[in-house]
């Protein structure tokens, strides 16, 4: 399913970590897109066009059409390919297009836009960008659109978070264990059930991806070899075992209203003394008066209720 996100369109939310980066999975897609011939826009605000672009060979990097808001992200240069807006500018700019051609936006990254424009703005901006596709009552045949967004949600608050992620139709959260990297895949489409799926993988040296199978050993919750283990039974109020002399005494027990076979004699005494009162013994009587509202209708007993 990771090497198919792209055939889904819309918004991919690459979430990724300290721990587990995921620009070489941006990098991955990328190149995936450009080898599918669909045309590729790179955003890059965080690293230099130099360091996005190496790795990939002249091929593939001449298919990228690559803006780059890292070195002047303010125009303040002048320069004439630079978009006026910045990158919200080439962002508006790609929502007017007429091309049938599929079109694959990679934002590198999500995290340095919504850290310098208002998340509003941003996922206007995104939402219209995404859903030009599908707009009802629009009759020009444009091709699919995906953007591919690298946030570092370590570094926001669960509001935008939140936000991005209500607007992605999916989301890949990435982590791991033993080594191996994994991508949790959560896929949102109109009319139909969320999906989710984890997804192991490698990165080869020329971002190539590389599925693979899970790891073979069942994975184990993280013990701290420093901590000692804690007893969650040391401190009730009650216990859960009984010792032998108390299970003895439970099971010699006879309930009041518990007669024994084994013992006739006392049993059926017993269960006469319960059922049947003694001389002298005070009775009680229950005395009813329907009222008004009562229902004695047998037959339709739900009458009263005006169904």
């Amino acid at each position: 399913m990771l090497d198919s996100l792209l055939a889904l369109g819309g918004l991919v939310l690459l979430r990724d970590s300290v721990e587990w980066e995921g620009r070489s999975l941006l990098k991955a897609l990328v190149k995936k897109s450009a080898l599918c011939g669909e045309q590729v826009h790179i955003l890059g605000c965080e690293v230099s066009e130099e360091e996005f672009r190496e790795g990939f060979d002249s091929d593939i990097n001449n298919r990228l059409v690559y803006h780059d808001f890292f070195r002047d992200p303010l125009n303040w240069s002048k320069t004439e390919e630079a978009f006026p807006g910045g990158p919200l500018g080439a962002l508006r700019a790609m929502c007017k297009r007429t091309d049938p051609v599929p079109v694959t936006i990679a934002l590198d990254s999500l995290s340095w836009l919504l850290l310098r424009l208002p998340c509003t703005t941003l996922c206007q901006v995104l939402h219209a960008v995404s859903h030009q596709d599908s707009c009802p009552g629009d009759s020009s045949s444009v091709g699919k659109v995906s953007v591919l967004g690298l946030l570092h949600e370590e570094l926001h608050g669960p509001g935008p978070v939140g936000a991005l992620s209500s607007l992605a139709q999916t989301e890949v959260t990435l982590g791991g264990t033993m080594g191996q990297a994994s991508a949790h895949i959560l896929c949102r489409r109109p009319r139909q059930r969320p999906t989710d799926q984890t997804q192991w993988f490698s990165i080869l040296p020329d971002f190539s991806l590389d599925l693979q199978e899970g790891p073979s050993v069942e994975s184990q919750p993280y013990s701290d070899p420093h901590i000692p283990p804690v007893d969650p039974t040391t401190h009730l109020t009650f216990n859960l075992h009984l010792s032998k002399k108390e299970r003895e005494a439970r099971d010699s027990l006879i309930l009041p209203f518990q007669f024994s076979s084994e013992n006739t004699k006392s049993s059926l005494l017993r269960q006469q003394a319960l059922l049947r009162p003694r001389p002298g013994q005070a009775t009680s009587h229950i005395f009813y008066e329907p009222d008004a509202y009562d229902d004695l209708d047998q037959e339709d007993p739900d009458d009263d209720l005006d169904i």
